[in-house]
């Protein structure tokens, strides 16, 4: 089942050396979820190989511009696309004001309804879910409102293994309790136990969002464990001073979370145009958690292959 992050955008604030303000596209068994979406999401989608119309689901983490300002685009993109389909945005409040106001001084409308699933309030709840997936948002430490997500997936039954389930003649009545993890007797009296003809459901992965934020210690029960962790880093340690001011994170701050948390693989980003190579910031990522990437814009990350 594929569980993947796509960067579409690594940058804070502006654009800068190639690099995007802040977008991705999460992947979760080729259902894809849009989050953040900064100027020039929709140029990133179709570079990437990724059609709106297969967009449901837009997480938007707070209102400052590098991490919204794309999504006016995308939207009305879709109406002249011929959209139809409800679109679900998860976001603050104060969003659909920004819509209405430009769409009424464009004298234009959208052809779809965009249903809005507000933060304002949201403390740390599920947002999101389907059978096998759900979203929980998590507030974040900004200088405004801001929420990050977490992707997890559902703990699922047994996996049921039909052919050894036919050398013991088991009805088709009892597939759901054995994959439930209870056993079948036979008419004969026979015990056939459920971990013969069942196997281990996959290990539930996760992927947690944290965009902007300052270094906080609490989302570490929050994110205990996390497969891939996506940190803000907008500045390294010669900076830290600018860091606080602004409530942003260094890349060492990133590497701390993603220890106490225990994740197994920290991907750092949202960097300041300050940085033309990133090559610093990675250094002082890895000097306290080894297993940091840099994310990269294009670049695809798997979810739940690091170690």
């Amino acid at each position: 089942m594929t569980f993947s992050v796509t960067v579409l955008g690594s940058s804070a604030s502006i654009p800068a050396y190639g690099r995007f303000p802040s977008s991705q596209v999460v992947n979760h068994n080729e259902h894809l979820f849009l989050v953040d979406c900064g100027e020039g999401t929709q140029i990133r989608l179709s570079q990437y190989g990724f059609r709106r119309g297969r967009i449901h689901h837009i997480f938007i983490s707070h209102l400052h511009g590098d991490h919204f300002f794309g999504l006016m685009g995308i939207l009305t993109t879709m109406s002249l696309l011929g959209r139809k389909k409800p679109l679900h945005l998860y976001s603050q409040s104060q969003i659909m004001e920004v819509i209405r106001v430009q769409l009424e001084v464009a004298q234009s409308r959208l052809l779809f309804e965009v249903i809005l699933h507000p933060l304002d309030e949201v403390r740390q709840e599920v947002v999101y879910e389907n059978e096998v997936l759900e979203v929980v948002v998590i507030p974040l430490k900004h200088r405004v409102p801001c929420w990050g997500f977490l992707f997890r997936e559902k703990r699922l039954s047994r996996r049921f293994l039909a052919e050894k389930a036919e050398q013991h003649r088991i009805p088709f009545r009892m597939i759901s309790r054995l994959k439930a993890g209870e056993d079948y007797v036979t008419p004969s009296g026979e015990v056939i136990k459920s971990s013969e003809v069942t196997a281990d459901p996959p290990v539930p992965r996760s992927y947690a969002y944290i965009s902007d934020s300052a270094y906080d210690e609490d989302l570490v029960p929050r994110i205990k464990g996390v497969d891939l962790l996506y940190h803000e880093a907008t500045f390294d340690e010669a900076n830290r001073k600018r860091a606080e001011q602004t409530f942003h994170s260094t890349a060492k701050d990133a590497a701390r979370i993603a220890s106490l948390a225990e994740a197994k693989q920290l991907l750092i980003g949202h960097y300041s145009a300050k940085f033309k190579s990133l090559d610093g910031l990675l250094t002082e990522a890895q000097e306290v958690f080894p297993n940091t990437l840099l994310a990269m814009d294009g670049k695809v990350y798997e979810v739940g292959t690091g170690q």
